[in-house]
């Protein structure tokens, strides 16, 4: 049996509470029961922290990339050997099943693995120069000290991107993991710990997201911030950032479409996007949210995906065959319900779900709406539950025009049996990732990033350890 305990902070090597003794409260989403204490850091914590990830850097950048690469998959190694301790952690304090949870914990251990290689990668140039006597290079180095911030919807899979990439490349790195769930995101840390990489390279904050953001982005000593979360705060980092000329990665909100065309493998179309709508609650950034299905399909697609959510099993994520748990806190409910009632006013249809479940715990109904106009919020706004928006098109430019209309650009999903209509979508939708008849999205190896205000930068693939460094030239006469 594993049990859940108080939530430290991890700086200069040491896992410790905060200096000023204060605490938040830990909530299980299942129950509402306060399960633990998490230490809550002030201004002296994070002046330890800067000065632990300056001296921390100063180790690690001088690390080889092979000692870097050894140390971090073994961290990965480590992870694996934990994956049930660290997935009772996760389900208690974020109510995802505890299948989805152990997915997430493996999943990010293939991403150190990869990113543990991809650090040994980071080539520059010879550039042939106009001199026989001159020799010019341009070489990679790592930025400095990072510091990333990170959401409650996955606790680990999100730390781990912005984890990975900075060690791979040299960087020291301050987190600043979520409060709603902390005790997952703090073993990921432990695991590099225990792995053997340096005191003062990792370091681990919780507090007051605004305090905390506000200081660190501001300091000197950071050098590039990464942040995943909304898009009114993403902005507003960005803009801090911008100030104090720090690079920045940004990966915000979407309002993702899936369009099918009359052509598309039906039954491949509803289980791909019912799973991936569903899963973690409908709590996911790359979610399928706007369905916009051709006029001959649309009948049967709407009676499938109503069956597909009518057949989840609801409940806390530690039970047996539960296949989705709680939101993750309480206001998500009376956020859901006004979206809900902000449509119908509007002339949608509730075709199954859209209340509570029970008085305790934050469970809400896999819900599914129909014929939703533009002008309802839901339409405008990131649902970010488990709500799925069904609306017909005739026209494949009427679908493109509603999937291009909103400012977000993030994730985009489309089911077609025509090559022509696969590639007409892949040049026109505007979207960082578009994924066609399967859910291919946040592999390691793959793009995962945002346009418009979605934010920039990617998380995945090669490209993402670039922002992680930056580019010198060397000009030397012999």
């Amino acid at each position: 049996m594993h049990t859940y305990s108080d939530v430290n902070l991890h700086i200069d090597g040491e896992w410790r509470s905060a200096r000023a003794g204060e605490t938040l409260d830990i909530i299980d989403p299942a129950t509402e029961e306060v399960i633990g204490k998490l230490a809550h850091a002030r201004k002296a914590d994070l002046d330890e922290a800067l000065a632990s990830t300056e001296k921390g850097f100063r180790i690690w950048c001088n690390t080889s990339p092979l000692e870097r690469s050894k140390l971090m998959r073994k961290a990965a190694d480590l992870l694996r050997e934990r994956v049930e301790k660290i997935a009772f952690l996760m389900t208690r304090e974020q109510g995802k099943p505890l299948a989805q949870s152990k997915a997430e914990i493996l999943g990010a251990a293939d991403t150190i693995d990869w990113f543990a290689e991809e650090g040994r990668r980071t080539y520059g140039q010879i550039i042939p120069a106009r001199s026989a006597d001159v020799a010019q290079m341009a070489i990679k180095v790592p930025v400095g000290p990072v510091a990333a911030f990170t959401p409650w919807n996955f606790p680990i899979n999100q730390v781990v991107r912005k984890l990975s990439a900075a060690l791979a490349t040299g960087c020291s790195i301050i987190v600043k993991a979520p409060e709603e769930t902390p005790a997952s995101p703090a073993e990921l840390i432990r695991a590099f710990v225990d792995a053997g990489v340096p005191t003062g390279v990792i370091n681990l904050v919780y507090g007051t997201p605004s305090e905390i953001s506000e200081y660190l982005i501001a300091h000197p000593v950071i050098r590039k911030i990464s942040f995943t979360g909304s898009t009114p705060v993403g902005k507003q980092l960005a803009s801090l950032a911008g100030k104090h000329m720090k690079r920045a990665t940004m990966e915000l909100g979407g309002h993702a479409p899936v369009i099918v065309t009359n052509d598309a493998d039906l039954e491949k179309a509803i289980s791909v996007s019912a799973m991936a709508k569903f899963r973690n609650a409908g709590q996911i950034c790359v979610a399928p949210t706007r369905y916009l299905i051709q006029d001959g399909v649309a009948d049967e697609f709407i009676d499938g995906i109503v069956k597909a959510a009518e057949a989840i099993k609801v409940g806390n994520g530690l039970e047996d065959d539960v296949t989705m748990g709680p939101l993750a806190n309480e206001r998500r409910i009376p956020a859901l319900e006004e979206l809900l009632q902000d449509a119908l006013s509007h002339g949608a249809t509730l075709r199954t779900g859209g209340k509570r479940i029970g008085n305790k715990g934050y469970f809400f109904e896999p819900t599914v709406v129909t014929d939703v106009p533009t002008a309802a919020r839901m339409m405008n706004e990131e649902p970010f539950g488990p709500l799925a928006i069904v609306n017909r098109f005739s026209d494949i430019d009427e679908a493109i025009a509603e999937a291009n209309r909103l400012p977000f650009g993030l994730a985009s999903y489309a089911f077609t049996g025509s090559l022509k209509t696969a590639q007409t979508l892949s040049s026109t939708i505007e979207a960082g990732m578009l994924t066609i008849n399967h859910n291919g999205l946040a592999l390691p190896e793959v793009p995962f990033g945002g346009v418009k205000d979605s934010g920039y930068g990617t998380e995945g693939g090669s490209e993402a350890v670039q922002s992680y460094l930056d580019t010198r030239f060397v000009s030397q006469m012999r």
